[in-house]
C-alpha cells in the first residue's frame, strides 16, 4: 500500500459535515471545538481536513498567540469514527486503501500538533480516547479535569494504540504505558494528570476562565517558544484548584507488580501471562491476586493479534522519534486495514455491540506467531509528513518539563536526602507546581517497599 499525497487528502469531500469542527478567535486565542457531540466527538476525515489548514494558516499570524482545542458535550474525543473504516474495508484493497488513507491523514494532524510552532492548549474535558489522545497528548499542555476518562482502547477492537502512542506510551514511568497499551485500561480524574498523560489538572468549571485569561496573554515578538511555554504554564497554574486525592489509584504495591510483570525481561505475552498467573498464586494481598485475574481475563479477550503487535510496538518504539513513529504506525495500520480482526472487532464492538467475544483470527494468545507479528513491522510506503526538518523529528518532548517530575529525576534527587527535602528541592525546580509534593511522596513510598 502507498500513501496519497497530502494535497488530494485535504480536498473536501461531498460527504463532509458543515459545522463538524467550530473555529473561533477571542483576542490572542485561537480556539477548535470539535463538535459532534451525538458521535462523542470522534474524529473523521472531514474534521481533520478543516483544522490542518487552520492550524497551517495561524503558525503565519501575529496575532494568534495560542491555539486551545476543546470538545462539545460530554467527550473531549472519544477516538477515531472508525465504523465507516470497517466497512470500507469489507470492498476489498481499494476500500482498505481508503481506511490506510484516513490514517495518513490523521497521523498528518497529530505530527503538526507534536511539532507546532506556538503554545498549543488540550482542554481533555471528557472523555478522550484514541483519536482524541492522537490530538492532545504530543501537545505542550494537556489539561485534565474531574470529567477526564483516558484510555487506548484499540486491543479491544482488533487494532492497534496508534496517534502516536509508539512514542508516548513507552516513554510514561515505569511499566505502565505497556500496561495500558495491552489491556485498554482506563484513567480517570487526577489520575491521568499524576501518571503524566496530562501536565495539569484544574475543575472543569475553571475551562471558560482560563480560556478568557489566556486570550489575554500577550508576547513580544522576539520572545522564543520556550519562553512563551513558560508563561503559558504559570497562568494555568493559577486557576489550579487542588487535586481530590493525595494519589494515583494505580499505585502502592499494584503499580509495583506492574511494573515487575510488564517489564522488559517479560518479553512476550507468553511471559506476561506466568507473571500473572504467579501473582494470582502468590499475590501479596487479596486485592493483587484479583487484579491478576482480572487482567489475564482481560488480556484473553482482547484481539490476540492486537495485544502481540503492541507488545511488539511498545518494545521498539521507545527507539523512534516523532517523525518515526507516524511513519511506522502507518504502516502498522494498513497491515491492519487487511487484517480480519479489525472489521471483526468494529463490527462486534462498535456497530453490533455485541457482549460475546468476537470471532478473531488466530482466536488465542498461543496461536499467533512471531512470523504473523513481524509482518506488522515490514515497512511498507512513507508518509509525507507536514513538518519536516529536526525540529519535526525528535527524540524526547521538548516540553517535557511542563508536567510533573518523572520518577526517574524524583530518584535521582533523593540520593543521600530526606523525603521532605525532596520535596523542597523539586517545588522549587518546578515553580511550586500543584501535585509536585504528592507524587514525589508516592513514588518514594513505593521505592521503600
Amino acid at each position: 500500500m502507498y500513501s496519497t499525497s497530502t494535497e488530494k487528502l485535504l480536498k473536501p469531500q461531498k460527504d463532509d459535515e458543515a459545522d463538524d469542527v467550530l473555529f473561533t478567535s477571542n483576542h490572542g486565542v485561537r480556539s477548535i471545538e470539535l463538535n459532534r457531540p451525538k458521535k462523542l466527538n470522534s474524529l473523521n476525515g472531514s474534521m481533520a481536513r478543516k483544522i490542518i489548514p487552520r492550524l497551517q494558516e495561524w503558525t503565519k499570524s501575529q496575532l494568534a498567540n495560542v491555539v486551545i482545542i476543546k470538545g462539545a458535550g460530554r467527550a473531549f474525543c472519544a477516538g477515531g469514527d472508525v465504523a465507516a473504516l470497517a466497512q470500507w474495508n469489507k470492498t476489498g484493497a481499494e476500500g482498505q486503501q481508503r481506511s490506510s488513507d484516513y490514517f495518513g491523514l490523521e497521523y498528518k494532524l497529530d505530527h503538526l500538533i507534536a511539532t507546532y510552532s506556538k503554545p498549543y492548549v488540550a482542554f481533555m474535558d471528557g472523555i478522550t480516547m484514541g483519536g482524541g489522545v492522537g490530538l492532545s497528548v504530543h501537545a505542550p499542555f494537556r489539561i485534565a479535569t474531574e470529567n477526564t476518562l483516558f484510555a487506548m482502547p484499540e486491543t479491544t477492537i482488533g487494532f492497534f494504540p496508534d496517534v502516536g502512542a509508539s512514542f508516548f506510551l513507552p516513554r510514561m514511568d515505569g511499566k505502565l504505558g505497556t500496561y495500558l497499551a495491552l489491556t485498554s485500561e482506563q484513567l480517570k480524574g487526577a489520575d491521568v494528570f499524576y501518571h503524566g498523560v496530562a501536565t495539569h489538572y484544574i475543575h472543569s468549571s475553571t475551562l471558560p476562565a482560563l480560556e478568557n485569561r489566556l486570550a489575554e496573554v500577550q508576547f513580544p515578538d522576539y520572545m522564543d517558544l520556550q519562553a512563551r511555554f513558560k508563561i503559558i504554564n504559570s497562568t494555568i497554574e493559577e486557576f489550579s484548584t487542588g487535586l481530590p486525592s493525595p494519589k494515583p489509584a494505580i499505585s502502592g504495591l499494584l503499580r509495583k507488580t506492574i511494573d515487575r510483570v510488564f517489564a522488559d525481561d517479560n518479553t512476550s505475552v507468553e511471559s506476561i501471562l506466568t507473571a500473572l498467573n504467579e501473582v494470582k498464586q502468590t499475590g501479596a494481598t487479596q486485592e493483587l491476586k484479583d487484579w491478576a485475574d482480572r487482567t489475564i481475563k482481560t488480556l484473553e479477550t482482547r484481539s490476540p493479534t492486537s495485544v502481540h503487535v503492541a507488545l511488539h510496538q511498545m518494545q521498539v518504539g521507545r527507539n523512534w522519534n516523532i517523525a518515526e513513529t507516524f511513519q511506522r504506525e502507518y504502516d502498522i495500520a494498513s497491515t491492519f486495514m487487511a487484517h480480519p480482526d479489525f472489521v471483526e472487532g468494529v463490527t462486534a464492538k462498535l456497530i453490533e455491540r455485541k457482549k460475546e467475544r468476537p470471532d478473531w483470527q488466530p482466536n488465542t494468545l498461543a496461536d499467533v506467531t512471531d512470523a504473523q507479528v513481524k509482518k506488522f513491522f515490514e515497512r511498507r510506503s512513507e508518509l509525507p509528513l507536514i513538518n519536516s526538518g529536526e525540529k519535526s523529528a525528535y527524540r524526547e518532548y521538548p516540553h517535557a518539563w511542563i508536567g510533573l517530575p518523572k520518577e526517574g529525576e524524583i530518584l535521582r534527587e533523593s540520593v543521600g536526602k530526606s523525603e521532605d527535602q525532596v520535596v523542597d528541592v523539586l517545588l522549587e525546580r518546578y515553580e511550586g507546581k500543584q501535585g509536585v509534593r504528592e507524587k514525589v511522596i508516592e513514588v518514594l513510598e513505593r521505592a521503600a517497599m
